[in-house]
């Protein structure tokens, strides 16, 4: 992606070095990481940072930084990326999002994520795109399900140890044809 993409609310960019204070608040927050193991120091934001730079520079996509149109301001992020684990589905490209609190409800999550599904199966010409998330995460897997994403079981995510209780994910897919019809 050499430009950034738009919506209509919306600009989905590649990461800046600057961008970490924002990163580093987003996912220190309790709340919006109560799905994942554990809420990040600045230590695992700036690599998580690193991480999604070295995509971008890799693959030509990401998760995003996500600011709206109307005044900069950072949402969170949302994107595209290939898995990075071993499963039965992959390889694959997967969809996701991580809104800052403030956001949740107003549709940015699924503005974005229609945005992303677009250039997946226009420009990077995917097959499909998976999500997935932990069963307690209902408005993560609600937003997959009104995006037109199938639920294609559940599988124990590798990078958690067995017995961890987010262990168990939830599995969703949405083909390019199916994608494309819904995305108008």
């Amino acid at each position: 992606m050499s430009t950034p993409l738009r919506s209509a609310r919306l600009i989905l960019r590649p990461w800046r070095d600057e961008d970490f204070d924002a990163l580093a608040g987003l996912c220190s927050d309790p709340e919006v990481m109560a799905h994942f193991p554990a809420p990040l120091d600045r230590t695992g934001s700036e690599a998580l940072l690193r991480r999604l730079q070295e995509h971008q520079d890799e693959h030509g996509f990401t998760f995003w930084y996500l600011q709206r149109q109307v005044d900069a301001a950072f949402v969170g992020f949302a994107g595209l990326a290939r898995v990075g684990f071993a499963a039965h589905f992959t390889p694959a490209v997967e969809i996701g999002w991580r809104l800052a609190l403030p956001y949740w409800g107003q549709g940015y999550a699924r503005e974005a994520a229609q945005r992303a599904l677009r250039f997946a199966f226009e420009e990077l010409d995917v097959d499909q795109v998976v999500a997935f998330t932990t069963l307690a995460n209902q408005r993560s897997w609600g937003l997959m399900e009104r995006l037109g994403m199938r639920r294609d079981g559940v599988f124990e995510h590798p990078r958690l140890p067995p017995g961890h209780p987010l262990r168990l994910h939830l599995l969703y897919r949405i083909g390019r044809d199916e994608g494309l019809l819904r995305l108008g």
